[in-house]
């Protein structure tokens, strides 16, 4: 049984609404349902949705802040000022920065820009930036994506003499800070309809207020940043990044155009899920392990030369990025192990380590929250100071923001949103800082926001998604947070051919067919399942629909998000090498697959045929064969988990039919069983005994033993008349012996020639020699299909 990753639950859509949608835009009834499902509840509303125009947004003045704002930076365009755009080194903050520049280009402006490092100075407005800016005679900051919270460092600039004007986008504090002008959406007070603008967004707004018509081409940077904060595109989001995304593919911004090229993508069919996959990776892996400076250059410059320099530049940062982030999961996941071992892990996960790279630390936490499904707070610590900067992500229906503001004391700073904050505190806060944490979420964390979920739009078949209702489906485009890329439940697909992909085997590839229906399908990052999905399994996957080009060929393909498959498995691994550290590592890469920890991982084995099997495998639960009892318990483990084991490792054939039942009666509700024992050469191979088989051996034995004969001799000579094994001809033997048919005695054998007439059943060894034959034949020489409906069959009706 290979479990799902997530929960599925499809999104409901109302039937009527879909056949009216369906109806009156004349849709395919399949893009009709996934607007339905996306609460589109009217042809009018679906209008808008699909052809909306930038006539859609909102009037900037609606903003607060505004009405003050514009008229001052009027003021400093007319008396020549000096201006500073504060800006942030992420990709939101380095497209709200590139967007003001383009911004006071077009404006004339005298200006500045200032993006603090990530490591070296961290998040926000600071008081040495502002120093800075004096000295240069700037009299006017606009912040872009930050400032919200600066309550005492405006103050300080409020002393220096100059005015600043914060645009932002985060969560606003319960004290706001006494600046010129506060332009922000979340403000309470503020009556802007909508609420979900990135820093980009926002800055745009003072852009439309101040120019009235911005070239539109502004959109590409606006969908940029949009999508790489990870903002809902729905509403004015939508409109902005639709109508930016196809600017984009006609792009004359030589950064964008040679970044996309870098990416790998056609700048002509570039998507938003392009935006956040490939260029916003790029664009953040400039603040992350450098400066973000670089970025910005990138998205303003006019230069084709430098253009691709500084796509090339941050396109090398990027893999340097993941190889940083690829080290610090492996360190903090052996945390996770070593500090709650054997015990459960709290409903927040926080870890720190002294130099982990705080460039990286909110990606760290995205893989370690995706794996352990619980809010996760990554702290790098540096080393001399002792203090942490760190980044937290979250689940749904926690408010990380919410749990940071309970704990406000532990901390030197923080911001952020809901699902993901940054803050910064003292090494020597961080155990006050963790439980008042975990003191929170143990109150606001309910069992079933610990469960990942997984929202489908629907069910389908493969025959329901040709290439034209694929090309319908891009309609819904743009695609990111709120309005997800579709995702369709294909259930009891069967696996025709499976295949390792990429470097190192790191992607699986499927061929997955229902009825005659045929799809290709991949799922990045998950090679390693090829061990547990051989061909004619039957899966149920969930996954997203796209279309494969190569060639000038199209193809439809499905990316997997998540794949089950939900019922007991055999899995055929017999006469494999090194089967020890095998089990090592299908218990480490499939453990979230096979719901399988150490401690609900068993081992079955022949005892002492692997001596070392309880240093290396010592947190297992450990099982041998015994002669009497069938199978026995060989560890402590498996005296207290025997009830609650997910997986079952055979390593040996059981010696006699008792230990078959024993081991299939202990764990006849296990849902997946890896066979990994040992083949046998044929010629050693038993045969389900018949009578006629016995009576010609019995005659033959008759001819050969007129006076006693060395049993190994017997043995030769009965192999040369037969084609029988001489393991075969022992068992033979040990039934004759047991009728008294032949007498055993120092290695010699009498045959009698008038034995008390026995049936052949009567004997024990007969019986047994039947089902083992039976057994060995299954177990060791069986195909992988006959071997695993016959292990089915013993575990039926078994309790």
């Amino acid at each position: 049984m290979l479990y799902s990753k997530y929960k599925w639950r499809i999104r409901s859509a109302e039937s009527s609404i879909t056949g009216q949608l369906a109806e009156e835009l004349s849709l395919p009834p399949i893009v009709a349902s996934l607007m339905a499902s996306r609460g589109i509840q009217s042809a009018v509303d679906g209008r808008e949705f699909l052809y909306g125009t930038l006539e859609l947004t909102h009037d900037p003045y609606l903003m607060q802040g505004m009405q003050e704002a514009v008229p001052r930076i009027r003021k400093a365009l007319e008396d020549r000022e000096h201006i500073l755009i504060y800006g942030d080194y992420d990709a939101d903050g380095v497209s709200s920065t590139s967007l003001m520049i383009h911004l006071m280009r077009y404006l004339g402006a005298s200006y500045d820009i200032y993006i603090p490092h990530r490591s070296n100075e961290g998040y926000g407005l600071h008081n040495h930036a502002l120093d800075w800016a004096h000295q240069q005679g700037v009299s006017l900051v606009i912040t872009v994506d930050t400032g919200i919270s600066a309550v005492e460092q405006i103050a300080y600039a409020n002393s220096l003499g100059i005015d600043v004007i914060v645009t932002d986008h985060h969560e606003p504090p319960e004290v706001l800070p006494e600046a010129y002008a506060l332009i922000n959406p979340k403000i309470p007070t503020c009556p802007y309809p909508f609420k979900g603008l990135a820093g980009v967004g926002v800055a745009y707004k003072l852009a439309q207020a101040l120019v009235e018509e911005p070239p539109e081409e502004w959109l590409q940077i606006v969908s940029i940043g949009t999508i790489a904060d990870l903002m809902p595109l729905t509403g004015e989001n939508r409109v902005l990044v639709k109508h930016g995304i196809e600017s984009m593919r006609n792009t004359r911004y030589e950064g964008i155009r040679c970044l996309l090229e870098v990416s790998g993508i056609h700048v002509e069919q570039v998507t938003a899920v392009n935006v956040a996959f490939s260029m916003a990776p790029r664009i953040n892996a400039s603040g992350r392990l450098d400066h973000a400076g670089r970025a910005v250059t990138l998205l303003t410059t006019e230069h084709r030369e430098e253009a691709e320099r500084l796509a090339w530049e941050l396109d090398g940062l990027n893999k340097e990025r993941q190889q940083v982030v690829e080290t610090i999961v492996q360190e903090a996941l052996g945390m996770v192990q070593n500090r709650w071992r054997g015990q459960e892990i709290p409903p927040v996960i926080v870890l720190a380590g002294e130099g982990w790279n705080v460039g990286v630390v909110g990606i760290v936490a995205s893989k370690i929250l995706e794996r352990f499904y619980r809010p996760v707070v990554i702290l790098g610590i540096d080393p001399e100071s002792g203090n942490c900067k760190g980044s937290a992500r979250s689940i749904p229906g926690f408010d990380i923001y919410a749990a940071l503001l309970s704990c406000k004391e532990s901390m030197e700073h923080f911001g952020g949103h809901p699902s993901a904050a940054g803050m910064s505190l003292h090494r020597d806060r961080l155990e006050d800082f963790e439980r008042g944490l975990i003191r929170y979420a143990e109150k606001a964390l309910k069992e079933e926001h610990l469960i990942a979920v997984c929202e489908a739009d629907l069910e389908a078949s493969i025959s329901d998604v040709s290439l034209s209702i694929i090309d319908q489906i891009e309609q819904l485009s743009p695609f990111g947070m709120e309005n997800a890329v579709p995702k369709i439940i294909f259930r009891n697909a069967v696996i025709k051919d499976v295949r390792k992909i990429g470097k190192e085997g790191k992607h699986l590839k499927l061929r997955l067919q229902q009825k005659r229906e045929v799809i290709d399908a991949i799922s990045f990052g998950c090679g390693h399942l090829a061990d547990i999905l051989p061909a004619g399994t039957a899966v149920d996957v969930l996954g997203e629909l796209s279309v494969n080009e190569w060639n000038g060929s199209r193809k439809a393909q499905l990316m997997i998000q998540d794949i089950s498959a939900p019922y007991q498995q055999v899995f055929d691994y017999r006469g494999i090498q090194e089967p020890i550290q095998e089990i090592r590592r299908w218990v480490a890469d499939l453990e979230p697959h096979l719901r399988c920890p150490a401690v609900r991982a068993a081992v079955v084995y022949a005892k002492d045929s692997h001596p070392d099997i309880k240093s290396q495998l010592y947190d297992m639960c450990l099982w041998v064969y015994d002669r009497n009892a069938g199978i026995m318990p060989e560890n402590e483990a498996a005296k207290s988990s025997q009830q609650d084991i997910s997986v079952l490792f055979v390593l040996d054939v059981p010696e006699t039919a008792e230990q078959l039942e024993a081991l299939m009666s202990a764990f006849h509700s296990v849902p997946n069983i890896f066979m990994l024992h040992p083949t046998r050469n044929l010629r050693e191979r038993l045969q389900i005994p018949n009578r006629e088989q016995f009576k010609k051996l019995y005659v033959s034995l008759a001819r050969l033993t007129n006076a006693p004969m060395a049993e190994n001799e017997v043995i030769t000579r009965l192999q040369k008349q037969t084609s029988l094994s001489s393991r075969m001809l022992f068992k033979v033997l040990d039934v004759f012996e047991e009728l008294a048919f032949i007498q055993r005695a120092d290695g010699m054998i009498t045959f009698i020639s008038k034995p008390e007439k026995k049936p052949l059943d009567a004997s024990r060894h007969f019986r047994e020699l039947n089902d083992l034959a039976d057994m060995e034949q299954h177990l060791l020489h069986a195909g992988t299909e006959q071997l695993t409906e016959w292990l089915m069959s013993r575990t039926k009706g078994v309790s």
